[in-house]
Parts: structure tokens; sequence; C-alpha cells
């Protein structure tokens, strides 16, 4: 008798289990099942953290706004929150709002804003404006990433001085055999591959990183916890991001205990895919029929105008399409 009670019992849950249907899980790196409250405690522990968010996903952003809550619970004011999603030439607004100098329609009226703010960013932005909480802009204006994708990091030497302070600064250590650099040109395929005129796709991407991290870097003190929230791509692997950050790093004695969280989309939700492992110490999965808000627009990605056609290779390969999606220097469509 308790055995058939056993058996009835594992079937219950089996059937409950399968008519569940989560929105998210979290693993970590290893593709291990772990709960929100652990990932919560180990950023407790972190000096920076980077939320590798997918730019259109309702799930990332909600839990964006909810560690940002959670930490500021423990940290209080030793929080600070920075973005991807605002140019460093938007720091002075952003400072401005952010401290209630100026008015929340005056901010947004002024800065330049991805098309999804009010609904996906704007949240986290007041909630810093509430509480007082110091937000950084830390991406490259668009217009010298469009540069680089033009001319390599040699077109940033005649930038005008007043302006350097707005980048990393230079030259620009770039190393194009990180995975993230690598797979770029890979996904763009062999023409692309074999193309010189590609040569500057991965290092305006390396750009972004590294401004990002050097103003992450520049606004980092003792004692404080550092929330960043970007493109996955951007610190998947460890890589884009998080290589430079170490590496400004290394100009000073004092270890970083740095934490990434990438996101990830599967069909299935009952077992992690080995695709995904290690893209993160913790990886948010979140099912792939998940509704969607709205993708950064092409106007917020210029340097896609811009990106030079591969070559035809053969007399029936198409010319690529100069408008197709990349990072090559505005907002990312594909971490």
């Amino acid at each position: 008798m308790k055995r058939v009670f056993l058996y009835f019992t594992l079937l219950i849950f089996l059937v409950s289990s399968k008519a569940d249907k989560p929105a998210y899980r979290i693993f970590n790196a290893k593709g291990k099942a772990v709960k929100y409250a652990t990932l919560l405690e180990e950023a407790k522990k972190s000096d920076v953290i980077f939320f590798g968010e997918m730019h259109d996903n309702p799930i990332c952003h909600w839990l964006e706004l909810e560690l940002a809550k959670d930490l500021f619970q423990f940290k209080q004011r030793k929080l600070v929150l920075g973005a991807e999603m605002f140019e460093t030439d938007n720091q002075l607004l952003l400072k401005e709002y952010t401290t209630k100098f100026i008015r929340k329609k005056d901010f947004e009226g002024e800065a330049k804003l991805w098309g999804n703010y009010k609904t996906d960013y704007a949240p986290i932005v007041d909630f810093a404006h509430d509480n007082g909480i110091k937000f950084i802009a830390t991406n490259i204006p668009r217009r010298f990433a469009a540069i680089v994708n033009l001319k390599g990091f040699e077109g940033l030497d005649s930038i005008y001085a007043n302006e350097r302070g707005l980048i990393a600064p230079l030259p620009i250590k770039y190393n194009p055999e990180l995975g993230c650099y690598k797979n770029m040109l890979a996904m763009m395929g062999p023409e692309a591959a074999a193309s010189h005129m590609m040569d500057n796709l991965p290092k305006a991407q390396a750009i972004k990183d590294a401004t990002m991290a050097w103003f992450i870097f520049k606004n980092l003190q003792i004692g404080q916890t550092f929330l960043h929230y970007n493109g996955s791509y951007h610190s998947e692997n460890h890589e884009g991001i998080v290589w430079y950050l170490n590496e400004y790093n290394k100009r000073t004695a004092t270890p970083i205990k740095i934490m990434t969280i990438s996101s990830v989309e599967q069909s299935s939700m009952e077992e992690f895919s080995k695709d995904n492992l290690n893209k993160g110490d913790f990886i948010i999965c979140i099912p792939d029929d998940m509704t969607k808000t709205q993708a950064p627009s092409a106007s917020e990605m210029p340097s896609l105008k811009t990106m030079p056609p591969l070559p035809v290779m053969k007399a029936d390969t198409a010319k690529a399409d100069s408008t197709s999606d990349d990072d090559s220097g505005g907002d990312d469509d594909d971490d």
C-alpha cells in the first residue's frame, strides 16, 4: 500500500511539473538549476555585476529591476548602476535627472533614448532617481563607433581633443583571438572572414566593450557594487567588457570580484542546453516563445548604414545587405 501511495505521489508531481509553465529558470555555469536567492547572495559579494540581457525580452528587464531593488536593500547608496543603453555624452543629462535637478520630461526630451526606453529602462532609471542611486552612462557615442567601423581604431586619432574623454583611452588594446570577436566574423560567413573590409566589424564591437569597461573602472570605488546592464554578447564567457575591465584593473593593486549573468532562450525549459554552458556565472533561461518588447530600431544603430558590402566571391553570390543586423557601432540586436 505504501508503494502504491508513493507511485501516485510521484505521478501527481510529474503531471504538475509538465503542466507548469515557468517564465524563466536560472542555472549556474555548469548547468545546475539554482534559485534566484542563490544568484542574489553571490551578487551581494561582488564588486561588479554584468547583467547580460536580450534587449527585447520582458523577463530580462523585469529581473534587472528586481535585482537592482534587492541589491539596494543591502547596499543602499553604495550601489551604482550603469548601462550600455546610455552613451557617455548623455552623462550630464542622466546625472541631472537622477539627482532631481531636471524634470523627467526634460530628460526624456533631450537624451538619446532607445525606442524601448519607456517600457524597459525607464523603470530602472526612475528607481535610481527616486532613491538617489548614481547612474553611469558607459557606452561610446555611436558616431565614434561608426568611425571605427569605417576606418578602424586609427580613425579615432582624428577626433577632437575635447571629445577624447568620451571614449576609452587611446591606443585601444585589442585581442582579435578572443572568441567574442572571432565569432562575429564567423557568424557573417566565410566570405566575411576572408574580407579585409570586415576586419573593422569586431573592432567596432571592441571599442564599445573597452569604453564601457573604462567608465565602469573609473566610477568603481572600494566598498561599492556596480550593477551594469548590457547586451548578453558583450559579457558572455567573461569576454568583451569583462576582459577589458580586467585589463584596466591591472593598473591597481586591488582585485575586483566580477559576476556575470547571461540570458538565453530555449525551446524547452526542462533541460539546460549544453550550448549555453559557461556563458555566465549564472544563466537565465527563458522560453523562446516569450513575448517581446520593442527591439532597438535601425536609427539607433546608425553604423549599420555605413557598413561596407561584402565583395562578390562568385557570380551567383549575392552582395551582403549593408543594413543587416550587426553590433558594429550602435545598440546590439544579436546579444
